[in-house]
């Protein structure tokens, strides 16, 4: 059993109340690889940003879990080499899938867990999550559970359509499961194809697709119901144009892949809403990058040259999320 506190990890319980109050979100970023690390721990400490580091089930299985339980404690300390003094950085397991693989990320240092129940029938979730939330708390390690399904793939996360949260079921559901925050779907979705052509308009000038708004009368309707409660969205990529026209022109195949527009994110983020997962954003900009340094140097073979640009890449699609998307830069945010 590892405790995450000697790991120098917290739990999202006080950084998502801050931010409730701080009209803020906390940016979760998922990583696979140590660039990824790098990039979020630099962009997050040069901001003085809370952070959440998330590991889906397939990236744990990926980087093995005692490699893993390192890497988040270098992370800390790599944080207070770049001068936070007091870094908060939590490691949250993304879509736990089952009790098993929740209960293995709480006994080898995570400090948040999330049961995805969401495909199950409605009382087969309140029990699973439940389940999860009775053990996790044991030892202090908060719980996200999940209501509504998103469309999208992501991972071993697989769903052909979304069916937005019904706000109806959100106190029963939280009161019963105890858990310490929320997913919801209100039209987020995972992968870098979040909407069809056929669900956007395009705009005129440029033949981009322009995505559908957000349901923020669902989101509404869920902080009538549960005032003060820590939400979550998934799926929250925007998946920027100059990304992905940098990997088509560089060899690659995205047509038409298109994200969220993050003035929806930044008015979500003003809201419940107190933290806000990213993934797709991250891939985009470091396969831009090693595309572009191969087809322009042909010849290189050293890992370190074109992973080397694609970190940072990466840090600054961090730190543009964390300071103009989310708003965790501002002063309520900002560690010491």
């Amino acid at each position: 059993m590892v405790d995450y506190k000697t790991l120098g990890l917290v739990n999202t319980k006080e950084m998502f109340a801050r931010a409730i109050n701080g009209g803020y979100a906390i940016p979760a970023f998922n990583f696979n690889n140590m660039e990824q690390l790098q990039a979020i721990i630099k962009a997050s400490s040069d901001l003085k940003s809370p952070v959440i580091l998330q590991v889906s089930k397939g990236a744990r299985n990926y980087a093995n879990q005692t490699l893993l339980k390192f890497m988040a404690q270098g992370a800390v300390e790599y944080a207070k080499e770049l001068g936070c003094k007091h870094p908060e950085i939590a490691l949250h397991l993304d879509h736990g899938d089952s009790f098993e693989t929740c209960k293995s990320c709480v006994d080898f240092g995570f400090s948040s867990v999330m049961i995805d129940g969401s495909s199950l029938p409605y009382e087969e979730n309140i029990a699973l999550t439940k389940k999860v939330v009775e053990y996790a708390h044991q030892y202090d390690v908060t719980v996200e559970g999940e209501l509504g399904v998103l469309a999208g793939v992501e991972d071993e996360v697989v769903a052909a359509e979304s069916h937005y949260t019904k706000p109806e079921e959100v106190i029963d559901f939280v009161t019963r499961t105890g858990v310490d925050s929320l997913a919801i779907s209100i039209g987020t979705s995972h992968g870098a194809y979040k909407f069809t052509p056929e669900q956007c308009t395009r705009d005129p000038k440029t033949g981009k697709l322009v995505p559908p708004p957000l349901a923020f009368d669902v989101l509404d309707a869920i902080m009538v119901k549960l005032p003060g409660f820590p939400i979550v969205l998934h799926g929250s990529s925007s998946v920027p144009q100059e990304y992905v026209d940098i990997i088509n022109q560089y060899g690659g195949k995205l047509p038409d892949a298109v994200g969220i527009p993050e003035e929806q994110l930044r008015k979500a983020s003003k809201s419940a809403v107190c933290k806000i997962n990213i993934d797709s954003d991250s891939r985009l900009a470091f396969t831009a990058a090693v595309r572009k340094t191969l087809v322009e140097k042909p010849g290189e073979f050293d890992p370190r040259k074109f992973c080397g640009p694609a970190r940072d890449e990466m840090e600054k699609m961090y730190k543009h999320k964390i300071k103009e998307v989310l708003g965790s830069d501002n002063k309520l945010a900002q560690l010491d």
